[in-house]
């Protein structure tokens, strides 16, 4: 028989990151640079020496201090929705990972992952607010607000290490994982030294580290297909379906897959914000579920795929916290109209 495949990296360093085996004490010195360096980036920052930019109206950053995926996105998306029900303007900014562009553009009607991510096109059309993507995030804020000048609030997704953008109020979302060993990159999993300040902690899982707000991840009742169709989850139980996740975490989709009752006769586990270029066309011989991030890639390929959203229940104390940070460091939707924002 042929030896077997090595393991991509992509799959395999995580699990080092759970604990402290020989691979990650192999890494230590290298993560040992990674903090020094980090160390000396964040004191330029407070020194003054590097410029954190402000723009005009209130900047919430939503981000985690780990490597990949906790729930970022789907929290970006309820946090959007929450402050529209509240009156707020609300736009968005994102880098854009994974897009094959490099300049600062606004996510449009007739944009793809190609041109902007996954990530935004996704947010902008779950929420329908204005969504800006750049490397640079003061940019990508700066040319929404000069596009959409009434903007109240810039909701910056993955953005917690992006110190050249000053925000009002940082969101930090965790999953199961936690820290997971508690050493930086690329001996463990995190990107900046933990603990550290911040105004809100969210988790997404079974909460690691004490405090914080919790939020359960769950699929929605209903796939979509490319037509927009919707197909309920439940009547594709009691056959076998294929199923294909690009993101951080493959195997948590598949889980929650096979926890909604459903039969996963093969798995592909492709790299977060994978392009699908090389995915095969041609009839299914099974249903094939992936999800919504990944909806629009796949589909260019193979438009039988059902993408499967995930929705995201937050504790109400967590939305009754935010509103009172926004009550002290953004006034009221109305104050903010009339220029009456401190941001």
């Amino acid at each position: 028989p042929a030896p077997p495949m090595p393991r991509p990296v992509h799959q395999w360093l995580p699990e080092q990151w759970l604990g402290r085996g020989p691979a990650a004490q192999c890494l230590r010195p290298v993560s040992w640079l990674y903090g020094a360096l980090s160390w000396v980036r964040r004191l330029a920052y407070r020194q003054g020496w590097l410029v954190s930019h402000r723009v005009q109206a209130t900047l919430i950053v939503v981000g985690n201090v780990v490597a990949g995926g906790a729930g970022k996105t789907p929290t970006t998306i309820a946090l959007v929705q929450h402050l529209l029900q509240r009156g707020w303007a609300v736009g968005v900014v994102s880098r854009g990972h994974g897009r094959q562009t490099s300049d600062t553009r606004p996510v449009q009607a007739q944009s793809t992952p190609a041109l902007v991510g996954d990530e935004p096109l996704l947010i902008a059309q779950a929420t329908g607010v204005p969504v800006w993507v750049g490397a640079s995030r003061a940019e990508a804020a700066r040319q929404l607000l000069q596009a959409h000048p009434g903007t109240h609030i810039i909701v910056c997704d993955d953005g917690l290490q992006h110190l050249a953008l000053a925000r009002d109020i940082e969101i930090c979302v965790m999953d199961e994982r936690g820290v997971g060993n508690g050493w930086l990159l690329p001996a463990g999993p995190l990107r900046e030294p933990w603990p550290r300040q911040m105004d809100l902690l969210l988790h997404t899982g079974t909460p690691a580290v004490t405090g914080g707000f919790r939020g359960q991840r769950r699929l929605a009742a209903q796939a979509v297909c490319v037509s927009g169709d919707r197909v309920n989850l439940a009547s594709l139980q009691g056959q076998a379906v294929d199923a294909v996740a690009g993101l951080a975490r493959p195997e948590a989709f598949f889980g929650m897959l096979r926890s909604a009752g459903l039969q996963l006769a093969q798995t592909h586990a492709m790299p977060d914000h994978a392009d699908f270029a090389d995915w095969p066309s041609g009839a299914l011989e099974r249903p094939l579920l992936c999800t919504e991030k990944d909806a629009a890639k796949l589909w260019a390929h193979q438009s039988e795929a059902l993408a499967v959203p995930l929705v995201l229940d937050i504790d109400p104390a967590f939305w009754e916290a935010l509103d009172a940070l926004l009550a002290q460091r953004a006034g009221s939707p109305v104050s903010s109209a009339h220029g009456q924002q401190t941001a």
